[in-house]
This record gives structure tokens, sequence and C-alpha cells, in this order.
């Protein structure tokens, strides 16, 4: 079957924000057995493989989006590039054998949040909804490599003015290795979103408003994800991962008439081989 152009070109969108999705997850795992002063790329390393992803937002009665999709990454010294990330990396700091801390200048175009237009049309309470737009983001990273817990913070902020919104990052993961090859690595993640942001993905604006569904702005809420990373590495180039994320939505994003779940939950596993 051939899907119409326009549903193609969403499902293509989808796909593009599921690669994204996964690309920080990735490549934490590609660093798992390395010590910190190993990790830094040497010259160009280029990956292929291909993701399975399930993802279920909480707007009221929409559908679980799965996708099958290719993937390619680059790495070199100084860029970090996965799916609709850029990273441009910035000088590390050292702090001794076993500790690093690493900093980055990040672009996404991100794609994950609200929804589009195919979305709306099968969804009832979207039915009629301006469609919630991906945009272009900028921001900053850092990430604390340590024998405890690994540490991560992130900050970005809209630059395509659709939303104007910013989001904040603060996780925590520790990983286990058992033997050279089998990895587990639970984690917590803490992300705060602003009142921009959460209104334009879960408010209702004056000429959305029907009887089933009030008008709302939203107001900045702090999310918090729980999740669980295995990986199996068959050698240096070829290692497979499923990663498993449940978030507990904040209140002023529970409170929104389109969500009637106070989780959002993503599946995904992955098969890469890297040159």
């Amino acid at each position: 079957m051939i899907l119409p152009i326009s549903n193609a070109k969403e499902r293509f969108k989808h796909a593009l924000f599921t690669i994204s999705l996964v690309s920080a997850t990735w490549y934490s795992t590609s660093t798992i057995a390395q010590t910190p002063k190993h990790s830094i790329v040497q010259g160009s390393q280029w990956g292929v493989g291909v993701g399975i992803v399930s993802n279920q937002k909480a707007y009221k009665d929409i559908a679980r989006d799965t996708l099958i999709i290719p993937i390619i990454t680059y790495e070199n010294p100084y860029i970090r590039w996965f799916g609709t990330n850029l990273d441009i990396k910035l000088p590390s700091y050292d702090m001794s054998h076993s500790q690093q801390i690493d900093f980055s200048l990040s672009a996404d175009y991100d794609l994950g949040s609200g929804y589009d237009n195919s979305e709306a049309r099968d969804t009832p309470i979207l039915n009629d909804m301006d469609e919630r737009k991906g945009v272009f983001a900028l921001g900053a990273k850092m990430h604390w490599v340590n024998p405890w817990v690994d540490v991560s913070a992130q900050w970005m902020f809209d630059v395509s003015g659709d939303r104007e919104g910013n989001r904040a990052k603060l996780g925590f993961e520790k990983k286990w290795m058992f033997g050279n090859h089998v990895m587990l690595s639970p984690r917590l993640m803490l992300t705060w979103q602003d009142d921009h942001f959460v209104d334009y993905h879960y408010g209702v604006r004056a000429h959305e408003v029907r009887s089933d569904r009030p008008a709302y702005r939203g107001e900045s809420s702090l999310n918090i994800e729980y999740g669980l990373r295995s990986a199996y590495m068959f050698d240096k180039q070829n290692a497979m991962m499923l990663n498993v994320g449940v978030s507990q939505l904040g209140s002023a994003i529970k409170d929104s008439p389109l969500v009637d779940s106070s989780t959002e939950n993503t599946l995904f596993f992955i098969y890469m081989h890297t040159f």
C-alpha cells in the first residue's frame, strides 16, 4: 500500500524524531567499557544500524506509535552527529584517570513533543486542533563520568519561534558490566519544561475550545523519568541494546484536558555496527 504524500511526510518526521530520541542513549552505550581518557574518538567513526521504537504519549486515546528505522551516526574529535542532533564538542576537564567532565554545544530539531495533523485527525480529543510542530532548538550539554554515578545536564531553548520554550534536564545513571559483553544501566532523569513549552504542547487556545475541551493555559512542569538500558556487545564494532523508559508527568501537564494519563513510556531496540 502506498501512503498519501502528506502521511508519508509525517511518518518521515516521526522517524527523524525517533533517531534523535536514541542518540544520547546510544552514545553512552558506545563507550561503556572505556575509561574517560580512552573514550575520546580518534579520527572519524561512522555507524549504521536499525532500530525498532515504540512510543506512547499521554494525549487521550492517542494511538501508540511504533516504527522501524535506519540509523546513521558520525563522530570525530570535534563533532558528534546522530539523526537530527548535532553536538559540537568543547574541551573536556580531566579530574583524574577515572573522572572526566565533557562539555558540548548542541543543535537539535525536536519532533518528539506535540502532535502532527495525522495524529490530530486520528485522535478525537485533538480533532480540529492546530498542529503542534517540531522546532529547532539550541543549547548546551555536560556529562560527568565517574566511578559512582554518571551525571548529565542539558539546557535547550527554541530558536524557531513557534513555542519560545526552554527545557532543562538532569540525569543520573549507573552502569554495571557483567563480563565483557553484557551491560545493565538504570537511570533517573528530571526534565523541567517552562510555561511556554507546556502551554504550546498541552494548552487549548480560544479558537480550539469545545464542550469537552475547555480552554487551558499550561504552566511550567517537572517530569521524572525512570529507565533501564541493557546492551550486549558482540565485539568492539557490533552491539545491540534494549531501552525502556517511563516518564511521570508533572501536574501542569496532567491537568490539561487533552491528557488522560499521568505517564508516557518509550521502548526501543537497536542494533548498531561501527566502522
